[in-house]
């Protein structure tokens, strides 16, 4: 069996944004109870993570450390057609990741306890991203 479906989640700039309830309602209405959910974002300037989900001094080290990796504005980059953040976004996208998988079991992701599922927002203005699910299994 196989169910897919879009999420759309509006993000205010750049940041972290859990999707983890809104992934387990979905595995959870699929009907799947073993199995593997696939997650898709469907854009080059922000990405999919797992990650700690209890302390969020996490997400503003990560951050902390991508500013000092892929700086805004560098010189090096000549693709600026939408501002200083637009072509570190692009490299931001491509070092982290655009999908990942999560074994369903019991009609739930099964996620260890630390774990979240979050999107990755690049940019600096808001934006309304669309992430592809797919749950197969039985």
């Amino acid at each position: 069996m196989i169910s897919q479906q879009e999420i759309s989640v509006s993000t205010s700039g750049r940041g972290t944004y859990d999707l983890g309830n809104e992934i387990q309602r979905v595995v959870q209405a699929s009907g799947i109870r073993t199995g593997l959910c696939h997650i898709f974002i469907r854009h080059t300037s922000a990405s999919l993570m797992l990650c700690e989900n209890a302390d969020p001094s996490v997400m503003a080290d990560l951050e902390a450390f991508m500013q000092r990796q892929v700086p805004d504005g560098d010189p090096i980059f000549t693709h600026t057609a939408e501002g200083p953040d637009d072509m570190p976004a692009h490299v931001r996208s491509i070092l982290t990741q655009s999908d990942l998988n999560v074994p369903v079991t019991n009609g739930r992701c099964s996620l260890g306890t630390w774990q979240g599922i979050y999107l990755w927002e690049h940019r600096l203005a808001p934006h309304q991203r669309k992430i592809t699910l797919t749950i197969s299994g039985e």
